[in-house]
């Protein structure tokens, strides 16, 4: 069984100043998105059709020559991410999809593999990493209230994998009914799924201001990627 992926790249990065969207900045001699295009191209094993999900008025995409790769296919996006997202899994055809941030480089195929092993169910998968720190809890004025265990606790990542209609459908409710998304598996969650947690690399960061890309340097240097 193949999957597709959804590439959500229609957005700007405001945090990251760099006066065009981020997914084009540079590391090394590659774009950010061209790396993380690369992930998922040298996975053809696994990896039916790429979905990569752009702004209608971005001129920098067709610069990079994507199209010309037959398992690339690329749809309009919208105005904040869930529209984006929305999109592309109308755009894909597999039974299950992933979808995976532009912005992040950095994830390795093994992770991705494992992630599928323990996602193709109707409740799906999502790869995270453990929270390491202290988590502290403040008020509106930045006073911290308590303290709370990081057992338990961890940081969502990408990809996330699940049935692309249920996916949908969880989409689709969750928007009619006023409910705030900030991923897919909270889209999942609010129709009664409980998605699976699967640990992977921490170096799995997604770029979104200026350290970042030290960081993603490093990470991509140490995994043999750069």
């Amino acid at each position: 069984m193949k999957l597709d992926v959804v590439i959500p790249a229609a957005g700007v990065g405001k945090r990251m100043n760099a006066g065009f969207p981020k997914q084009y900045l540079k590391l090394g001699n590659q774009t950010i998105l061209e790396r993380t295009v690369s992930v998922f191209m040298d996975m053809k094993d696994v990896v039916d059709n790429i979905i990569i999900v752009v702004s209608r008025d971005d001129d920098r995409f067709r610069e990079f020559g994507f199209e010309k790769n037959s398992c690339v296919k690329v749809c309009i996006g919208g105005a904040e991410r869930i529209n984006s997202v929305l999109n592309g899994l109308h755009c894909a055809e597999s039974e299950y999809v992933l979808v995976h941030d532009a912005a992040r480089p950095c994830v390795l195929p093994d992770d991705i593999r494992r992630l599928i092993s323990a996602g193709c169910n109707d409740n799906g998968a999502i790869l995270v990493s453990r929270v390491a720190d202290t988590m502290k809890r403040t008020d509106e004025n930045n006073s911290i209230i308590s303290t709370v265990s990081r057992e338990h606790l961890f940081h969502a990542l990408t990809p996330q994998l699940f049935k692309r209609k249920l996916l949908i459908d969880a989409y689709e409710n969750a928007v009619s009914s006023g409910i705030v998304l900030t991923d897919e598996a909270s889209a999942m969650e609010s129709a009664g799924f409980s998605p699976k947690a699967v640990i992977g690399e921490a170096s799995n960061i997604k770029v979104t201001e200026p350290f970042d890309m030290k960081l993603a340097e490093f990470f991509l240097k140490l995994n043999n990627r750069w």
